[in-house]
């Protein structure tokens, strides 16, 4: 086995494998990493050649089967800081009321993205943002809602969050909600499953609709069974209370409609929490395109079915 020393103390690495040899004779175990650039950040991808350690630890793929995943601590960092800043933006209470340039659109988003504009931008990402549109260029597309909920916001009801979604070449990379009412933070990265303050979360797995305690966009036109319902007003968070097991399910109602903003951020963190998303017909969900979506956001796919099968409430 040979380590590149220079070039992994360039990378800021420190490889520690105390014991390994002893246990499988190291010198005979060929361990591939291959190192490629992913924004501000790296990709890392451990891999092996066929026959090491008798091909018996893991499944081949084209001759060596990989473990991929975005390590990317300076991404997470900078979506920490941009929803911290419009955080202490917010508190400060000067930004009351209707902004007057566009409808339900209210002086606290502006402060909001004006945040949210200065942090992504002078990290070199490209930004689509509710408030302002598309802004700036890099390979890292960050899709945010600067104040989701921004109503529940102004009125002063304790639900209300930032959500940031991340896009590089088409793929939800990563996710980050801060519900700004009480600092909870939940975040994923692909393949790196979700997390609340820092602790792993999972989905209810309730797969029995007449038991589920279910959130929508919009008022139903009907009863469908479910134990109890909601009507939050912050999607992103909704759906985080869906990844958490909180909630069962979360999607919308009559003619309801969210955009990317409102649902990317939070719907990485549900699929990495082991929920089911979809859309009413049948359309992609990540898009950084402002166009509207009609999401399921659930526990179980028998839950996601039931509600797809119900179709427009």
């Amino acid at each position: 086995m040979k380590i590149d020393w220079p070039a992994a103390a360039v990378l800021g690495m420190q490889v520690n494998l105390p014991g390994l040899t002893k246990g499988v004779r190291l010198n005979e175990v060929p361990l591939v990493v291959h190192v490629e650039p992913v924004g501000h950040g790296v990709v890392f991808e451990v891999g092996y050649e066929a026959g090491d350690v008798d091909s018996g630890h893991c499944n081949q793929d084209s001759g060596r089967a990989r473990y991929r995943g975005y390590v990317n601590r300076a991404l997470m960092d900078v979506l920490h800081t941009c929803a911290l800043e419009i955080d202490e933006v917010v508190r400060a209470g000067t930004h009351g009321g209707f902004s007057g340039q566009r409808e339900t659109q209210y002086h606290l988003d502006l402060a909001a993205d004006e945040v949210a504009l200065r942090v992504l931008l002078g990290a070199g990402y490209r930004v689509v943002s509710e408030e302002s549109g598309v802004t700036g260029e890099g390979s890292l597309t960050v899709v945010v809602d600067p104040i989701d909920g921004s109503t529940n916001c102004d009125h002063g009801v304790p639900f209300y969050a930032t959500s940031l979604g991340v896009l590089r070449d088409g793929e939800l990379i990563a996710g980050l909600v801060r519900n700004q009412a009480t600092g909870t933070i939940y975040e994923a990265e692909a393949g790196a499953g979700a997390t609340r303050d820092g602790t792993p979360i999972s989905v209810s797995g309730l797969t029995d609709f007449t038991k589920a305690v279910v959130a929508f966009s919009g008022l139903p036109s009907r009863h469908l069974g479910w134990s109890q319902y909601r009507a939050l007003g912050a999607a992103s968070l909704e759906i985080c209370l869906v990844a958490d097991g909180s909630l069962d399910a979360y999607s919308v109602a009559r003619r309801s409609t969210l955009n990317p903003w409102d649902y990317l951020g939070g719907l990485l963190i549900l699929r990495e929490a082991g929920g089911v998303a979809s859309d009413l017909e049948d359309r992609e969900l990540v898009t950084s395109a402002p166009e509207t979506r009609r999401p399921v956001f659930a526990a179980t796919d028998a839950l996601a079915s039931f509600l797809r099968e119900a179709g427009t409430l």
